[in-house]
């Protein structure tokens, strides 16, 4: 695709003529704050039951590793300034290999991962910017993530402070207490998903992360820690596609996404 095809594809996506809208509604400008991205990939994805040690994140769709589409999304987006990758320490080398296969720019740091997500996130945190006025956390595996999608959380965490990106489940949800009988009917309408995407002030972050390790909280999302400190994060609905790699029919569901839009992310 030519740079000139992309950039009208750009101009036409929802995303684009929505976020700019809701960017000039707010008076926020992404060039107002210095924002800095956090992709976790140290995880080991034992699910897969991937050969000889491969992680999920080195999985190639359509000939490109999970992590490095990633990771290009970001670079695309103009609302994020730097990118600290959060990687297992025994992939140092091949993350090298990636920075200069692919050209990275925006990537500042490499950092080893911790014993759990949350203790990687703060390994990461600890190399961000002093400029930072924000951070962006994402998960490395989801590669689907777009520079539009990014930048419509950006600008609601820009306005209020902390966003996320989410996605309404589609399924009759049941409650069980003993998982063998339900209890009774969810509605789902008040039930929401929550992805990645998450996006907060620095400040309110470092703050809601030093406390949960103080106090031994432990999270499976960065917005359990900040909604322990009582802020407010708002939802972004990005809709289904912004999935998860996290079994091999996951990157079955990619590469049909991929072909849907027309084989590029």
């Amino acid at each position: 695709m030519s740079k000139k095809r992309k950039n009208r594809e750009a101009k036409k996506s929802p995303y684009n003529k929505f976020t700019r809208a809701v960017k000039k509604l707010f008076g926020v400008d992404h060039r107002d704050y210095f924002n800095s991205a956090i992709i976790v990939a140290a995880g080991s994805g034992t699910r897969m039951n991937l050969p000889d040690g491969q992680t999920k994140q080195t999985l190639e769709i359509e000939g490109v590793p999970v992590i490095v589409r990633t990771v290009q999304q970001f670079e695309a987006c103009e609302d994020i300034d730097e990118i600290i990758l959060v990687v297992k320490r025994d992939e140092f080398d091949l993350y090298k290999e990636y920075y200069k296969k692919y050209a990275f720019k925006k990537v500042k740091h490499v950092v080893a991962g911790g014993d759990s997500r949350q203790s990687s996130v703060l390994n990461g945190l600890t190399r961000v910017s002093e400029a930072s006025d924000f951070v962006t956390i994402h998960d490395g595996v989801r590669c689907l993530i777009t520079p539009e999608m990014i930048s419509e959380v950006c600008t609601f965490a820009y306005h209020y402070g902390a966003a996320t990106a989410v996605t309404r489940p589609s399924d009759t949800l049941k409650m069980s207490e003993d998982g063998s009988f339900i209890k009774e009917t969810v509605d789902r309408n008040r039930i929401y998903q929550a992805q990645t995407p998450q996006i907060f002030k620095y400040d309110m972050y470092r703050a809601a992360a030093l406390s949960a390790k103080k106090d031994g909280f432990e999270a499976t999302d960065d917005n359990s820690l900040v909604e322990r400190m009582k802020f407010r994060i708002y939802m972004c609905d990005l809709g289904k596609e912004n999935i998860k790699i996290t079994t091999k029919e996951d990157i079955y569901s990619a590469e049909a996404i991929l072909k849907s839009r027309g084989g590029e992310l």
